[in-house]
């Protein structure tokens, strides 16, 4: 019987060290979601003026998922050290509502990823084009350049129809082709004017093909961060629903064997009160009390039944 109770407490103890582990491992999968939606949306922020609206919901949609499963996860734990089979299987609930978070994070993700490419040439042409009209959009094209190291959407060329010193000029050449400050890889003062820089070298490429695939990536790594931990969610789902299960059983073993202990023990309970069994030692001098009471009664006369002997 002894070993059976310390095998029982050493399965009630396994399943709920397993549990405070996972619970523990999703807490730090929730900072990793975190940290990685704070940073694509940190990104899309720099770059707000070529991204449509609707593209900050996925990084934000992954932070609130961060902090729901940090929530998630301590409950769990909770759970595991009151041993609460409910709070547990609440656990389990509260995992699959998160998964099911993870996946429609993913397919958003997965979805704006093939609108990337539409996106990034309307809008970076749009901002080309009123460029030297709108003093946010300059800042944010010149970011953009000079942070990307390139020029235009596609080439240096990009500036003859956009940018107003090269609308004077007939037949331009690519070098010959005035470009921002912000296109210059090297600058150097202007010979006539102190103040004024001259651009000596352009950057060669347009910023077409970096935009792409800094965005594409950062829309990538929602998707398949998602449904990498939408997967492992829902394993921790089952996991969660095992172990109640296997915590209900343990507990309803354990009781039933309190109980079976209580029996041999003659330890009987009955409205709050404990009786005596019947072959206990105390119940003999019960009925030997009980005994006694009857010699206050009248005295009982034997009456033999055979016949008299004269």
């Amino acid at each position: 019987m002894a070993n059976r109770e310390l095998e029982l407490n050493s399965g009630m103890r396994c399943a709920k060290y397993m549990l405070i582990i996972v619970s523990f491992m999703f807490a730090l999968t929730a900072i990793l979601l975190i940290m990685v939606g704070t940073t694509i949306q940190a990104i899309f922020g720099d770059f707000s003026l070529f991204i449509d609206g609707h593209f900050s919901s996925p990084p934000a949609l992954l932070i609130a998922i961060g902090f729901i499963l940090i929530a998630v996860a301590t409950l769990g734990a909770y759970g595991a050290v009151k041993e609460s089979v409910m709070v547990i299987n609440l656990y389990g609930v509260c995992l699959f509502l998160v998964f099911i978070l993870e996946v429609s994070a993913a397919i958003a993700a997965f979805v704006m990823q093939s609108q990337v490419k539409e996106m990034l040439w309307r809008t970076m042409t749009e901002a080309l084009s009123i460029y030297e009209k709108d003093a946010n959009v300059a800042v944010g094209v010149d970011f953009m350049q000079s942070g990307l190291g390139c020029c235009g959407v596609i080439s240096p060329d990009d500036w003859k129809q956009y940018y107003s010193p090269n609308k004077n000029m007939s037949h331009l050449d690519s070098d010959n082709v005035v470009v921002p400050i912000s296109c210059c890889g090297s600058l150097a003062e202007d010979p006539n004017d102190n103040n004024e820089v001259n651009c000596l070298e352009p950057y060669e490429y347009g910023c077409f093909n970096k935009m792409n695939f800094i965005m594409s990536q950062s829309t990538m790594l929602i998707a398949t961060g998602a449904t990498t931990v939408a997967f492992v969610q829902l394993l921790g789902v089952l996991c969660a629903f095992m172990l109640a299960k296997t915590l209900r059983r343990n507990k309803s073993i354990r009781e039933a064997r309190r109980w079976q202990l209580q029996q041999s023990l003659g330890v009987l309970i009955s409205g709050g009160k404990v009786g005596l069994p019947a072959n206990s030692a105390m119940s003999g001098y019960q009925q030997l009390e009980n005994s006694n009471d009857l010699g206050t009664h009248e005295p009982y006369t034997y009456t033999p039944q055979s016949p008299s002997v004269n």
